[in-house]
């Protein structure tokens, strides 16, 4: 039996996302600039914005990056989940099976809330991450600031000490 027998009948039935090269804007712009054309489309203003990302790629969580723009931590995730940064529900993969069985009308609200086995906010979270997608062309942007050197430098040093070095397996 080989591949083509094995592959036989298998069909792709879901996206990846697009990967590209990753590329690391030179120019003078800054993070709030790079943000202001989805301005319109974020719960705060761009500045904010940048602010979360910023705080967020450093390391830090999202209510902390959220408190240092001034946001409550659930605008903070919504902000985040608009640009495109992944994993912010706050609940299970069976809780958010649950809340979208609330959003076809399948089950009323009190029932929903209690079967997604989470808080009234975080139930109203995973129904905002349910309910809009990431902004065409955020993640880019995202993926720049990530790679811009602050960063991800801070990460980086952030987790040293979490990490060993070669010569510690010896």
């Amino acid at each position: 039996m080989g591949l083509s027998d094995i592959a036989a009948g298998l069909e792709v039935t879901t996206r990846q996302r697009e990967r590209g090269v990753a590329a690391v804007d030179g120019t003078d712009t800054t993070l709030a600039e790079r943000l202001a054309p989805f301005a319109d489309d974020l719960p705060c203003s761009a500045e904010r914005a940048a602010t979360v990302l910023d705080t967020y790629l450093g390391g830090t969580s999202v209510g902390d990056a959220a408190g240092a723009a001034g946001l409550a931590p659930v605008e903070g995730a919504k902000v985040l989940h608009r640009l495109g940064v992944e994993g912010l529900s706050p609940l299970t993969p069976l809780g958010r099976d649950v809340v979208r069985d609330w959003l076809d009308a399948r089950l009323p609200r009190n029932e929903a809330v209690e079967l997604a086995g989470g808080s009234e906010a975080e139930f109203a979270l995973a129904a905002y991450v349910e309910t809009h997608e990431s902004l065409d062309g955020a993640r880019e942007v995202v993926d720049g600031a990530f790679l811009e050197g602050d960063a991800s430098v801070e990460k980086r040093d952030t987790l040293a000490d979490a990490v060993g070095d070669a010569g510690s397996f010896y």
